[in-house]
């Protein structure tokens, strides 16, 4: 019933979603986090069909922060390991599906196997032209945005960008997601509100949408819910709604 609400005419160009939960998802089920994990990637896999299915043109999960190798050493080796897995598994699934895999962060601070995993996978989905998936891995917005400072420096001191020229798209130009959008839609499970360093460039305008739902739980019910709150939403830029109108 919901997707007979979705008007197709106005879907966000950008969803990027915070999937929040996995841990303790698995401890209301009174099981090890690495069951939750798990759930998880089964989540990430119908939301991102249905994404593929509305006709989303780009989609950006946060899947490992900068601050996630701070967890326990046995968790991170599982969650590197069960992306490898994910990755060989929804090869298939994701060239049927017509999607096209990318990556944003720190990629090589990734495991060599995740990394050559990573790479075989964006490289066998570069001709897609269906809906634009990036994961972000071993991402962190202060970080990205740093490096683009570092970067923009450089330039600018062996003249290669005049200090004035510096302008919004100048900075876009070195960012982790050059190629991508701005976010149109942010959205965050498990109950939390906040952006845990995710993406903070890219949402400036971005509407946020924040449901109690455990990740595993998210569906694409879920996802046609948030897109419907999305477009029941007024975006004003700083304009008046009667400028709008």
């Amino acid at each position: 019933m919901s997707l007979e609400k979705i008007d197709l005419e106005t879907l966000p160009q950008h969803i990027a979603i915070i999937m929040d939960g996995n841990g303790r998802w698995a401890q209301q089920q009174g099981k090890i986090r690495v069951r939750g994990h798990e759930a998880g990637a089964e989540a990430v896999r119908k939301v991102v069909e249905a994404a593929a299915k509305l006709g989303i043109k780009h989609l950006t999960l946060y899947a490992f922060s900068t601050e996630n190798w701070l967890r326990p050493k046995n968790e991170v080796a599982t969650l590197m390991g069960l992306l490898v897995k994910s990755l060989r598994r929804e090869l298939e699934r994701m060239t049927s599906n017509n999607i096209k895999l990318g990556a944003i962060g720190s990629l090589d601070k990734l495991p060599k196997n995740v990394q050559q995993e990573l790479h075989e996978v964006i490289q066998k989905t570069a001709n897609n032209s269906g809906t634009h998936l990036t994961l972000a891995l071993s991402y962190g917005a202060r970080e990205e945005i740093k490096q683009a400072v570092v970067e923009i420096s450089k330039k600018v001191k062996n003249n290669i960008i005049p200090v004035e020229s510096i302008d919004e798209t100048i900075i876009n130009e070195h960012l982790y997601t050059q190629h991508l959008p701005d976010v149109d839609l942010l959205i965050r499970t498990s109950g939390e509100v906040r952006i845990s360093n995710f993406l903070l460039w890219q949402i400036a305008y971005a509407e946020l949408y924040f449901t109690d739902e455990l990740w595993p739980e998210f569906d694409e019910y879920s996802l046609h819910q948030a897109i419907l709150s999305y477009q029941k939403r007024e975006r004003r830029f700083g304009k008046t709604s009667e400028q709008l109108t």
